[in-house]
């Protein structure tokens, strides 16, 4: 499993196998079981979260008290709460496991550590943030000029294996409007 971390680094900057044996040594893999929380609203984040397998989500709850899904993390995504983690305040956000998962944690200590003995993962890491921070403002653009129906045919074109995996009230969820709604669209035919 840690080669599947390891492997999808080197899509973006060499290692060496001294780089791979400090990331070995820095990392914690972990099953984790569907529906078992990684992080909580109240507790602070201290790591960030790698899906080798599996799927994660990240949600809160909103004022109308319904789960608002801001983020999912298939096989080789990274998920966390930043803000919590940075700041070292109390998260607002739930990490949660969608599938069962076997997923590979880095602590923000360690983390901090192994970017001092291997530079070029900054390097990985801004890359990774770029396109995580690219796909939100994407996300933001649908949701404010594409219609519900659009924003559903958009989102089901673009990644088709999350139609089959993710329940569909998580999916209207992602997707800002009710599994009822979800229904509807999905009865008419294209």
């Amino acid at each position: 499993m840690l080669n599947n971390l390891t492997d999808h680094i080197k899509k973006f900057i060499d290692l060496s196998d001294t780089d791979i044996e400090l990331i070995n040594l820095a990392v914690a893999v972990k099953s984790v079981k569907k529906k078992a929380f990684l992080l909580q609203p109240d507790q602070s984040c201290k790591e960030i979260y790698f899906v080798s397998q599996g799927c994660l989500r990240l949600y809160f709850i909103n004022k109308k008290l319904n789960e608002q899904i801001t983020q999912f993390a298939i096989e080789n995504w990274w998920l966390s709460d930043y803000y919590s983690l940075e700041s070292g305040k109390p998260s607002n956000y739930y990490i949660q496991a969608v599938e069962n998962s076997e997923i590979i944690s880095i602590n923000k200590n360690k983390l901090e550590e192994l970017f001092k003995k291997v530079p070029r993962l900054e390097r990985y890491f801004r890359i990774v943030q770029q396109r995580a921070f690219t796909a939100a403002q994407k996300r933001i653009e649908y949701i404010y000029s594409f219609s519900d129906e659009e924003r559903y045919r958009n989102f089901s074109k673009r990644f088709p294996e999350f139609m089959q995996r993710i329940p569909q009230y998580m999916l209207a969820s992602y997707l800002g409007f009710t599994p009822q709604f979800m229904s509807k669209i999905r009865a008419k035919k294209d």
